[in-house]
């Protein structure tokens, strides 16, 4: 019977991707108007861990555990074990450059039974950059990284709902203070905050079957804006909305099955259309030069949409293409993971965006092993579209369950 529930999975994901890119290219037969959404420090926003990243980048819902202070700060009340550490590295955008990884090291501790924090530290490193000037003498070879550190709080309201907080550094060393045409760069810096619900619900009845509900929402990386000079204008990191659910099904003593899906909607402004004369009025959208929170509000209602320009300069925005557009800067991301007697797991998952803003479109397979106090987890990346960065993409992540080591420590003596 498990067989079959992982069969008709491929088959269903296999069927959406078709599907996806049929639907695709008729599309771009009335919507050829690109508008991808850019944000300084993208690298916020690339899952850490193998267990969402089998998953189709989806972890906000997912039971707690180490990786919750990137997915959701609120589930590590309700996560299993009192104390957990977790690593993880992965190479990255490997059909580019070889000498480009992400590292992510995180855990939390239980204070009581209401109370949880974390901590986490992201390294990106970009390899290694070699600078030159405008006849092409080679100024010099940098390595640019990024990093950013974490602080979480989770503090549970009910039985079943959970409230959760996050406070990060940000630090982005792209030219290492190089000056470029005159001008001296500096490192990007900001300040952000994660705010974070969390709901289970363990009394839920499938047939005869016991299952377990939950849903989560994070809004991630809300903070300051970013610039590289004193001069340049400053830009937006990725605040980043994201809506899930998941769903546990006990089949029985050894099998378990969990299915969820996420959503993702960056609360950033989305750039407009501007007048073909002077190239400053802005014809359809809002203006982007704007602060914060109202940019996080804005980014609800100012898309452009299609808008055509006649041979007399006059403007016509296609009727509904601002709602359209609207949709499709929402990502999303989904699911499955099925565990044999809580020791071996397989997952595979479907993330979609719509390639007018960005063209991720993949497929994600994972496997977990647990033994004793260890946990490891891998994911590859099978990317649905041609000449995609991120296609081949691997990741692993150890996890360190020390509340296990504790018990067998007692039970020995």
């Amino acid at each position: 019977m498990i067989g079959r529930y992982l069969v008709a999975t491929t088959l269903i994901l296999s069927a959406f991707n078709v599907n996806a890119q049929l639907s695709q290219a008729a599309q771009r037969a009335q919507d050829v108007q690109l508008n991808t959404i850019t944000t300084a420090v993208p690298f916020l926003m690339i899952g850490p861990d193998s267990r969402s990243g089998g998953l189709g980048d989806a972890g906000v819902a997912l039971s707690g555990d180490a990786g919750s202070i990137h997915w959701n700060p609120a589930k590590m009340i309700f996560a299993k074990n009192e104390f957990e550490v977790m690593m993880s590295y992965s190479p990255w955008l490997r059909a580019l450059v070889d000498d480009m990884n992400l590292a992510y090291l995180s855990g939390y501790q239980k204070l009581n039974k209401n109370q949880a924090v974390g901590g986490a530290i992201r390294f990106f490193s970009l390899g290694n950059i070699t600078f030159t000037d405008q006849t092409g003498a080679v100024i010099r070879d940098f390595k640019p990284a990024e990093f950013s550190i974490d602080l979480a709080f989770s503090q549970k309201l009910s039985n079943r709902f959970s409230g959760g907080i996050g406070a990060r550094f940000i630090n982005s060393n792209l030219t290492g203070a190089t000056n470029v045409q005159g001008v001296d760069s500096r490192p990007g810096r900001s300040v952000a905050v994660d705010v974070s619900m969390f709901y289970t619900n363990d009394d839920v009845k499938l047939g005869d079957k016991d299952a377990v509900w939950n849903w989560g929402l994070n809004i991630s990386n809300i903070g300051a804006k970013m610039s590289y000079t004193e001069t340049a204008q400053q830009d937006f990191i990725p605040t980043n909305l994201r809506l899930g659910t998941a769903l546990t099904l006990e089949m029985d003593t050894y099998n378990e099955l969990t299915f969820t899906v996420d959503a993702n909607k960056l609360l950033v402004p989305t750039q407009p259309v501007y007048s073909q004369e002077d190239g400053a009025e802005i014809v359809s959208g809002k203006d982007p030069n704007v602060g914060v929170a109202t940019g996080m509000v804005q980014s609800f209602y100012d898309a452009p949409g299609n808008v055509v320009f006649d041979d007399n300069g006059n403007v016509t925005v296609q009727s509904g293409s601002i709602l359209k557009e609207e949709l499709r800067e929402i990502n999303i991301g989904g699911g499955m993971e099925y565990w044999y007697d809580k020791q071996f797991a397989f997952r595979t998952g479907y993330f979609y965006e719509h390639y007018t803003k960005g063209n991720r479109q993949y497929i994600t397979l994972g496997a977990g092993l647990r033994y004793t106090v260890f946990a490891i987890d891998l994911s590859y990346l099978i990317s649905t579209t041609q000449q995609n960065p991120l296609a081949n993409t691997l990741r692993f992540t150890l996890r360190l369950e020390f509340e296990k080591l504790k018990g067998n420590s007692q039970s020995e003596g």
